[in-house]
């Protein structure tokens, strides 16, 4: 069971950037599908972000492509979420997570491992 932990996140101006990193550890980092959520107060969690094991595809939400940049570094069982041009929109809770699905799912339900969270917040 891979356990992961969030950081990064805090207050930034509309227009800013911030990069979330997840370290894991506690399992094979490289054997995981990766991916970054975000959930509002009394909404689902949404996807964002998803990356190959070996890091060679991507995926994203259409709200986020051009903006965000999702990578990994299997050497420091390590995901990152760059996050820039960020817009009061973008202000939630951002989620990674650990899949043992072979292609990038953008479904909840196929994640067995999350972290606790990192709180965004863009103001205006």
């Amino acid at each position: 069971q891979v356990q992961l932990v969030e950081s990064g996140g805090g207050l930034v101006q509309t227009g800013g950037s911030l990069r979330l990193s997840c370290a894991t550890s506690g399992g094979t980092f490289s054997l995981y599908t990766m991916g970054w959520f975000r959930q509002a107060p009394g909404k689902e969690r949404e996807f964002v972000a998803g990356i190959s094991r070996n890091g060679g595809y991507t995926s994203y939400t259409d709200s986020v492509k051009g903006r965000f940049t999702i990578s990994r570094d299997n050497a420091k069982n390590t995901v990152y979420l760059q996050m820039n041009s960020l817009e009061p929109e973008d202000t939630v809770g951002y989620y990674c997570a650990a899949s043992r699905t072979r292609q990038i799912t953008a479904t909840v339900y196929d994640y067995d491992n999350w972290g606790q969270g990192t709180q965004v917040t863009v103001s205006s």
